[in-house]
């Protein structure tokens, strides 16, 4: 428990979640299914990768802060210890926090090797790394959504007073151009789609003399490896580079990491298989077309052919009908020779199935609602709206706060920016139809926390110069705040009335109820005496009894 670690008090402490580490070896047995199953064999398998990247992405980027409880009530705990926010100082808290929980769900403690680019060959019998995985149409397609879609949301630069959320300015150039030589959109791409294929990203960091940030370059995760010094501190030996890099000049962005590591996970190395059959899949379909959509199969030749006869009959065969262009001619074949083919029909191999189950396999890989990547009928939910929350909470989140925590300490090395923050806004993804964004607008102006000029500056109009345009109003009445009293004074005037109109002295109820006494004209109320009824030359006459 994480909170053991506030000794010398008196007082309850703690943080807002717990943490047990398990223990014991790697244990590597093989299951009745004749597979061999232990922690590194697990991240293959498609669904557990998911299921335990999903959970450690969602619960190490939430809000984690200390606090401490006085009189059965919780209140922050300051000044809050650095490791709470930064567990460890080589590394950021999503990944920290994201190793623990992978620990947790492994249920073991174990050292997992890590390196450059591997090519390994596939179950399937195909070749996948980075680069043929982007062959894969559905890789591409998960890839290229999820990077364009967090490359192109605004980013700026905020700082906090009093718990209150400002730009910062001036804003450091870097934040609005990374990379000058290329857009911010480029660089935030390039970064997004090393996490997702390779597990890591690294950001070449170049400062001038002052230690402010100049430039910042994407480098090529294969090319860098991850070293400790001899106090234990993290290093990076680059390809090119003469000399170690320190975390001062690498910005270092994992993904999922397993416990005892600092290198992230790459989905195409541990899922490879399942890559792999999905390749395979298209490649079959590319063939099947490109050889004539025609079966394979063999000829049954009565009697005894030489091998050159053999071949002789094979590549005439092959010659008239091999091949989409040769596809649907007739064959012919004599002196009582048989094809029969050797292959199971698509239909009855549900190749169709296959490849829409492949293409569902890796929507659950990286993330991505099925439906967005262009499957018909995998909506799971009856909105659009409520899609997106779901993509937007369950994968797109994760990934830009580790960007946001990985960016944010640069901040520090400009003026002024030791509290300040970086953030990309994901609002105008939220963003619901027009009939619901008015809904919204209306309760926000009724309830008096939204003003008319907020609801047009967030539907992009122009504000009205006016000063009631920025006041809120408050519930019911509807008027502006500094009118909020006439509510109440309506009712006390209503009360007083009634009091009056059964023979209360006036004088008394107005002071009982704090209303200032009001010249009256001296004509009674109707309730007294009919207008019709009234002697202009003594309206008070019909007040004796």
């Amino acid at each position: 428990m994480l909170g053991k670690l506030f000794y010398g008090s008196d007082e309850e402490r703690g943080i807002s979640f717990q943490s047990v580490w398990g223990s014991g070896g790697e244990l590597e047995l093989g299951s009745q299914a004749g597979t061999l199953v232990n922690s590194d064999t697990a991240f293959q398998i498609n669904a557990i990768f998911s299921a335990v990247s999903l959970i450690s992405d969602t619960i190490s980027t939430l809000p984690v802060d200390s606090y401490i409880r006085r009189d059965g009530q919780r209140f922050a705990f300051r000044p809050r210890p650095q490791w709470v926010q930064k567990p460890d100082v080589d590394t950021t808290k999503e990944a920290f926090y994201g190793s623990v929980i992978v620990s947790m769900l492994l249920d073991g403690n174990a050292f997992w090797g890590s390196g450059g680019e591997l090519e390994l060959g596939s179950q399937a019998g195909t070749l996948v790394n980075s680069d043929t995985a982007f062959q894969i149409n559905a890789i591409f397609s998960a890839v290229s959504l999820i990077s364009d879609t967090i490359s192109t949301l605004p980013v700026d630069s905020y700082i906090r007073r009093d718990g209150q959320r400002f730009a910062f300015r001036p804003r450091p150039q870097w934040v609005q151009k990374p990379d000058v030589d290329t857009t911010k959109e480029a660089f935030y791409g390039s970064v997004i789609v090393s996490m997702l294929l390779d597990g890591n990203a690294f950001i070449r960091v170049y400062s001038n003399k002052q230690g402010e940030v100049v430039n910042m370059t994407v480098l090529n995760p294969t090319t860098v490896k991850i070293k400790r010094n001899g106090i234990g501190r993290v290093m990076f030996e680059v390809d090119g580079e003469k000399r170690l890099l320190s975390t001062d000049e690498i910005v270092f962005i994992p993904d999922v990491v397993r416990p005892g590591q600092l290198r992230g996970v790459s989905r195409v190395d541990a899922l490879k298989d399942n890559f792999g059959l999905a390749m395979a899949l298209e490649n079959y379909a590319a063939r099947f077309f490109g050889q004539g959509t025609q079966t394979s199969g063999i000829i049954e030749y009565p009697g005894k052919l030489t091998a050159d006869q053999a071949k002789d009959l094979q590549q005439s065969f092959d010659s008239r009908h091999k091949g989409w262009k040769r596809a649907h001619k007739t064959g012919i074949l004599s002196n009582g020779a048989i094809y029969k083919p050797t292959s199971v029909a698509n239909d009855q191999a549900q190749f169709l199935d296959s490849r829409r189950m492949a293409v569902e396999d890796i929507a659950r890989a990286f993330n991505v609602p099925p439906h967005l990547l262009g499957l018909p009928g995998t909506n799971s939910y009856a909105s659009v709206e409520q899609n997106n929350l779901a993509w937007v909470t369950h994968c797109l989140r994760p990934i830009v706060q580790k960007l946001e925590g990985a960016l944010t300490p640069l901040m520090a090395r400009t003026a002024g920016g030791d509290q300040a923050f970086i953030k990309f806004t994901l609002d105008g993804l939220l963003r619901a139809d027009i009939e619901a964004r008015n809904k919204s607008y209306s309760t926000g102006l009724q309830a008096g926390y939204l003003t008319i000029n907020d609801v047009r500056r967030w539907e992009e109009l122009p504000p009205i110069n006016d000063v009631s345009a920025d006041t809120v109003r408050v519930p019911l009445a509807n008027v502006n705040v500094e009118s909020a009293d006439l509510s109440a004074t309506s009712q006390r005037v209503e009360m007083a009335t009634k009091l009056v109109q059964v023979g209360y002295d006036p004088a008394a109820v107005l002071q009982a109820f704090g209303l200032d006494a009001i010249e009256h004209t001296g004509v009674p109320s109707v309730q007294l005496q009919p207008t019709a009824q009234i002697d202009p030359e003594d309206p008070q006459a019909v007040y004796e009894v």
